[in-house]
């Protein structure tokens, strides 16, 4: 039997689970009036990080500093390559350095904390950091989500279509669908976000993460945190769901139209400006299934912050490498930039 509780949260408390967090020999007004207190004293979390690697603190954080700089080093340098050399002015090389941008900001917002972590026992973030946190890690996730769709059906049409594909993928659709990804990527969150902080927090403030997740922020809720789940679920299936299965299915068209071209060459030439892509896509979507496809109840803290390491820290920093190593153009580009700036030394 639940009791709903007007004025300060939106749902139905469980008797019997309030008592068996807080002492069940109180009365119920009593036990109310506390939890009232403590989600107006929660102002702030505690990130428990990888507690068992504290002893280990040198190795792990300089491991992720190494990580976060050529992280960061290697999106930059695909940025600048893009605007500065005029051949790779095209819709592909667009998206994909919006998508370094985004990986940027992406990775910027998860591991200066989850450095600290390493270093400390736990570290403290304040209310406001974990909202800020939370949203912002989270927008970028949905707006990576659906850049990834625009990136495979920019290659859907210049494989599949290529006559038509200039006249489709032109400036004004390239801005669009950029700025709709991004755009859309930081409206979807703020329902879940709003909903998560409206609800009280159980005494414990304690995330057993190295940031502010939404499944171990649910974890501490008296309360909602069912109600969530199917809110953040019907979301994630337009956003991330529906996504993944266009570019599913845009690859398989894709792959289908590479296996009628009857040279062996152009087959090579046409599946290598997509087979970098597809392998980023794979990594992304592979991890966020795993940790966000499941009820928070199975699964396991420990592989849970496993899996969210590649694709907040490892998928960042493979994107350039494997999009600058892979590709040719990337790479011709990068080495005309050289000359030309070992020519204006000179």
């Amino acid at each position: 039997m639940g009791t709903k509780i007007n004025g300060w949260m939106d749902g139905w408390i469980d008797r019997e689970m309030m008592k068996s967090v807080y002492d069940e020999t109180l009365p119920w007004d009593t036990i109310v009036n506390i939890a009232k207190e403590n989600r107006s004293a929660t102002t702030e979390f505690i990130l428990l990080g990888f507690g068992n690697l504290h002893e280990l603190q040198f190795l792990p954080f300089m491991t992720v500093l190494f990580i976060y700089v050529i992280a960061v080093s290697g999106n930059m340098l695909v940025v600048i390559t893009v605007l500065a050399d005029c051949s790779l002015h095209t819709p592909m090389y667009f998206f994909l350095g919006n998508l370094s941008i985004l990986e940027i900001c992406y990775i910027s917002t998860i591991v200066p904390k989850m450095l600290r972590t390493f270093l400390t026992e736990h570290e403290v973030i304040s209310l406001m950091g974990c909202i800020t946190q939370l949203y912002v890690f989270g927008s970028l996730g949905i707006s990576e989500c659906l850049l990834l769709s625009v990136m495979s059906f920019d290659r859907y049409l210049a494989i599949c279509h290529p006559l038509n594909y200039s006249a489709i993928m032109n400036f004004r659709a390239c801005f669009l669908l950029a700025a709709g990804s991004w755009a859309a990527g930081f409206a979807v969150p703020v329902i879940s976000i709003v909903m998560v902080f409206r609800l009280p927090f159980f005494i414990s403030n304690d995330i057993d993460h190295f940031f502010c997740d939404l499944m171990p922020l649910l974890k501490l809720l008296c309360t909602g945190a069912y109600k969530i789940e199917v809110v953040t679920f019907t979301f994630s299936a337009f956003v991330v769901v529906v996504p993944c299965v266009l570019t599913l299915v845009s690859y398989y068209r894709i792959i289908l139209t590479i296996s009628r071209i009857p040279s062996t060459t152009g087959k090579k030439k046409a599946f290598s400006t997509c087979s970098s892509h597809l392998l980023i896509v794979s990594i992304f979507y592979g991890a966020l299934i795993i940790i966000y496809g499941f009820p928070i109840g199975n699964q396991s803290p420990g592989l849970n912050k496993v899996f969210s390491v590649f694709y907040t820290v490892l998928t960042p920093t493979v994107n350039p490498l494997i999009y600058s190593l892979r590709n040719k153009e990337v790479k011709d580009a990068l080495r005309r930039i050289a000359m030309k700036a070992i020519a204006f030394r000179s």
